[in-house]
């Protein structure tokens, strides 16, 4: 078997999928993409995803069994400069938390919290 990556999917999960659908397009510049649900229960919409391609996959969650909220768990959008989608989160009614930092050799971070109280990340080199 491969070794792979220790993540392969991840959930962000939402109050106003709406809400945070727009929040997430606005500050990515990427559309996402309804994917369905087998057991009917629960509302997705997937961050654009190529399966065969470095990183993981993930969607946003309107689910029964789980609520948006900080932290728990952070995850991190790979962007080419953090500080252009960072400028952007305040205007799609997100905040900033910490503006953009060094982390030393492995580039820059920028943390915010999306219109429903998630805390996330975005990484990049430059």
């Amino acid at each position: 078997m491969a070794k792979s990556n220790a993540i392969g999917w991840f959930d962000i999960y939402v109050a106003d999928m709406n809400r945070a659908v727009s929040f997430y397009e606005n500050v990515l510049q990427q559309k996402l993409e309804p994917i369905g649900d087998p057991t009917g229960e629960t509302q997705m919409m997937s961050f654009p995803t190529d399966m065969g391609v470095y990183g993981a996959g993930g969607a946003l969650v309107k689910s029964p069994y789980a609520r948006p909220g900080v932290g728990g768990t952070m995850v991190y959008f790979s962007v080419e400069d953090c500080a252009k989608e960072e400028s952007r989160v305040v205007t799609a009614s997100g905040k900033v938390v910490r503006p953009k930092f060094s982390i030393g050799e492995f580039g820059w971070v920028s943390l915010c919290e999306d219109t429903e109280g998630n805390m996330f990340g975005f990484s990049s080199m430059k």
